[in-house]
C-alpha cells in the first residue's frame, strides 16, 4: 500500500528492493523493474546462462541490463526532498536516507544510524552501540578533555598575569633608572662645562698676561735696537774722520758706546710661570678623572663608542712621490716614509714641497666621513694630518690651519696640537699608532689613539673648510708607516 505522503512515495520508488536503500547506478531489465548494478550483479553471481529478475522471477538475459538515467535523476532528487523535509519538520535526529529515528551509533564510522541503516551492507559489519549509551561514553571522555583543557586554560591565564606583574615592575624600574641616568648626565654635563668656562676663562687671562709682557718687551727691544742702530751709524762715522777728529771727544764716544750694551728684556715672572704649571697640572687632573670615568663605562657604550668610530670609512692611503721633498726616502709600496740625510736628484716639478721635509697623500677627499691609521716612530720630530689640496709647496708654510694644515706633532719630548698658537698636549709621550679620522661634511679633523681609543686633539666642526683635502705628513729623523 503507498504511502499517504508524496515524498515518502517518491522515496520508496527511489529505493532498491534488493538492498533496501536509494538506488545507485540504476538498471533497468526486459522485464521492467530496476534494481542496483551492484545489487543485481551480486543476484546473478555463478550463472552464465539466462537468468530470472529477483521481483517478478521473469526470465531475462544478463546482458541486456540499460542504465536508467532518469531514475538515478530521480533518486538525487528524493535525497533533496527527503533532507528539505527533516530539516523543515525541525527532525535533527531523524536519518536523512530513510527518515527513521537515529537510534544507534556506528563505533567504526562514528556517525548515528537508524535500524535501517544497520541491516544495510555499508554497516552491517560493523560494531554498532545503542545511540545514547554512546552519546554517554563520548560525553565522559569530551569532559575529561574540557577538565584538561580548563586546567591548561587556567595555568595559561596565570602565566600571562604573572608575565605582564613582571612587565610592569621591570619597566617601572628601567624607568627609574632612566631618571636617574638622564639627571646624573646633566649634573655631568653642568659640571664639564663650568670647568670649561673656568679653564677657559683662566686661559685667557694667560694668555692676555703673556701677550702683555711680550708686547712690552717687543717695545723695549725695538726701542734698543733703534737707538743701538743709531749709535753704531755715529761711531762708524767717526771712525772713518781723520786721527785728529777721531780722537775729539774720545772720551763721550766711550762712554756712550758702555752705555749702549743691550739690556736683557723683562722675562715671564715665576709667579706667571707657576699660575701656567699650575693651570696645566688642572687639566691633568681633569684629564685623568675623565679617562678613570671612560674606563668605567659598561661595556655596551664602549661597543656604541665603538661604533661611532666606525662610522668614518676606513680608506688606504698610500704616499704621493710627486710631492715629497727631495731628502724624503719613501718605501716601494709608498706606504712609508722617513727622513733621509743627503738630497736627491728628483724632478723639480711644481707639486713637491722644496723648503720643509713634508708630503702628500694620494687620495683627496670633498665629501664623507674617512679615517686611517699611522704608526709612529720613536724619532725626534714628525707631524701628521691633513691638508688642503692648495697648500703652499715653497718658501716659508704656516703649519696651522692659517696655511691650509691640520695637524698634531711630536717635537723632541713634547706632543702639540698645530693651531694658532700651538696647543700643548697633556702626553707624556706620543701613541704608537694614531687614527687620523675626518668628517668632510661637518669640517672637521679628529686624532685618536688607536691603542685604546682614547681622543687627542679635534679640530672643531667647520674648522676644515671645503674643497679638496689630502693627508700630510711632515718627517725629520723619523719615520711614519701608514698602516692597511
Amino acid at each position: 500500500m503507498a504511502a499517504e505522503n508524496p515524498v515518502e512515495s517518491l522515496q520508496e520508488e527511489a529505493t532498491c528492493p534488493v538492498c533496501l536503500e536509494y538506488f545507485t547506478e540504476p538498471v533497468s531489465l526486459e522485464c521492467g523493474h530496476n534494481f542496483c548494478r551492484a545489487c543485481i550483479s551480486q543476484c546473478w553471481k555463478g550463472s552464465d546462462t539466462a537468468t530470472s529478475c529477483p521481483q517478478c522471477r521473469e526470465t531475462v538475459q544478463q546482458g541486456n541490463l540499460r542504465p536508467n538515467r532518469q531514475l538515478a535523476n530521480v533518486v538525487e532528487i528524493a535525497k533533496r526532498l527527503s533532507l528539505q523535509a527533516a530539516k523543515g519538520a525541525g527532525r535533527d535526529g531523524v536519518c536523512e536516507r530513510h527518515q527513521e529515528a537515529l537510534k544507534l551509533f556506528c563505533e567504526e564510522d562514528q556517525t548515528p544510524i537508524c535500524v535501517i541503516c544497520r541491516e544495510s551492507r555499508a554497516h552491517r559489519a560493523h560494531r554498532v552501540v545503542p545511540i545514547e549509551e554512546a552519546a554517554q561514553e563520548y560525553k565522559e571522555r569530551i569532559q575529561a578533555h574540557l577538565k584538561t583543557l580548563r586546567e591548561e586554560r587556567e595555568k595559561l591565564l596565570g602565566l600571562k598575569a604573572t608575565g605582564e606583574g613582571n612587565s610592569r615592575e621591570y619597566l617601572r624600574q628601567t624607568q627609574i633608572e632612566r631618571q636617574k641616568i638622564v639627571s646624573e648626565v646633566q649634573q655631568l654635563q653642568q659640571f664639564l662645562e663650568e670647568q670649561e668656562r673656568l679653564l677657559l676663562a683662566q686661559l685667557e687671562k694667560l694668555d692676555e698676561e703673556i701677550a702683555r709682557i711680550q708686547n712690552e718687551n717687543v717695545s723695549k727691544l725695538s726701542e734698543q735696537i733703534s737707538h743701538l742702530g743709531e749709535l753704531i751709524s755715529e761711531v762708524e762715522g767717526k771712525c772713518q774722520k781723520p786721527a785728529s777728529e777721531f780722537l775729539q771727544d774720545i772720551r763721550t764716544t766711550l762712554s756712550r758706546c758702555e752705555k749702549g750694551k743691550f739690556q736683557q728684556p723683562e722675562e715671564i715672572s715665576p709667579e706667571l710661570e707657576g699660575r701656567v704649571s699650575g693651570f696645566c697640572q688642572k687639566t691633568i687632573v681633569l684629564m685623568e678623572i675623565l679617562g678613570k670615568f671612560k674606563d668605567t663605562l659598561p661595556s655596551e657604550l664602549e661597543s656604541k663608542r665603538g661604533e661611532s668610530f666606525g662610522a668614518h670609512r676606513q680608506v688606504n692611503v698610500t704616499l704621493d712621490p710627486d710631492t715629497a721633498h727631495p731628502n724624503l726616502v719613501l718605501s716601494e709600496d709608498r706606504k712609508s716614509v722617513r727622513g733621509g740625510d743627503t738630497r736627491q736628484d728628483l724632478p723639480n716639478n711644481p707639486e713637491r714641497f722644496d723648503t720643509v721635509f713634508c708630503v702628500l697623500g694620494c687620495e683627496g677627499f670633498t665629501s664623507g666621513r674617512h679615517c686611517w691609521e699611522v704608526e709612529v716612530g720613536a724619532g725626534r720630530f714628525w707631524a701628521l694630518g691633513v691638508a688642503r689640496e692648495s697648500v703652499g709647496r715653497t718658501g716659508r708654510i704656516s703649519h696651522s690651519p692659517d696655511g691650509g694644515i691640520w695637524a698634531v706633532e711630536w717635537l723632541e719630548g713634547q706632543f702639540q696640537a698645530l693651531t694658532s698658537p700651538v696647543t700643548p698636549l697633556p702626553l707624556s709621550r706620543a701613541p704608537s699608532r694614531i687614527r687620523v679620522s675626518l668628517d668632510c661634511d661637518r669640517g672637521q679633523v679628529t686624532f685618536i689613539d688607536a691603542g685604546d681609543e682614547a681622543p687627542i686633539f679635534t679640530f672643531s666642526p667647520g674648522s676644515v673648510p671645503g674643497g679638496r683635502i689630502r693627508p700630510w705628513f711632515w718627517v725629520e729623523g723619523s719615520r711614519l708607516t701608514l698602516c692597511p
